[in-house]
Order: C-alpha cells, then sequence, then structure tokens
C-alpha cells in the first residue's frame, strides 16, 4: 500500500458547540492520508492514476470554511466520504485528522483533534 499525505492544512471556520464558536470562529487545521496504490502513476508519470493535491485541498477548504457543524467529527466525516466518492476507482482508504488548536476549555494543552479511517488503511 501507498500513502499520499496532506498535513496540517489550515482554514479560519465557525464550528462548534459553544455559542462563542459559532460567533467568533477559529482556526482549523486537516491532514488528510490517502491509502493507494501509486505505482502506475509512478511508472506513466500521469496524474490520471493518482489523486490531485489541489483537489483534495479545495475539497477540504469548501468543508471546514462551508457550513458550519458542530462536531469535528462531521467535519471528518464529511471530508472523508467526498474524497472516497470523488476517488472511488483509486482511494483504497482515507485518514482525517481535524484538529482545533484552541478550543475554548480551560487548562493548559496543545490542542485538540479526532482521527478517523474510512475503508483499507493498513
Amino acid at each position: 500500500m501507498d500513502y499520499i499525505h496532506i498535513r496540517n492544512m489550515e482554514f479560519y471556520s465557525f464550528h462548534g458547540v459553544l455559542p462563542e464558536e459559532t460567533r467568533l470562529g477559529q482556526r482549523f487545521r486537516v491532514t488528510v492520508s490517502i491509502a493507494t496504490d501509486l505505482h502506475h502513476a509512478g511508472e506513466t508519470d500521469d496524474l490520471h492514476h493518482t489523486v490531485s493535491y489541489a483537489e483534495v485541498y479545495e475539497v477540504c477548504q469548501k468543508i471546514v470554511e462551508g457550513k458550519p457543524f458542530k462536531l469535528i467529527e462531521s467535519v471528518a466525516e464529511k471530508i472523508a466520504a467526498e474524497i472516497l466518492g470523488t476517488y472511488s476507482n483509486i482511494v483504497k482508504g482515507i485518514r482525517v485528522e481535524v484538529i482545533k488548536p484552541d478550543p475554548p476549555i480551560p487548562g493548559h494543552y496543545k490542542e485538540v483533534s479526532v482521527e478517523i479511517t474510512r475503508g483499507v488503511f493498513a
């Protein structure tokens, strides 16, 4: 299995349960890892045999900066479903991590995140 990683894409949006999150907004980071077979793409040097990083970024941007969700779990699920649906012929599995660096909860921590895996990711 081969992998494509697009790490720490940054977006600003209004996801959250608390009123200040949906009113003020905050930063979000997204990492996507795609399990696929890159052999044919490597041999042919043809974009049609792989996943376009630019398109994956655009999907993530559209979802994260689009309609607000209460849960970052929903954001991750939507990203995974859209990429799997778009590239069903080449993507075997996907891992999506959505990071909320500054949630409005007391305490000291670097960030909170959710990570989901869909499909085959061995």
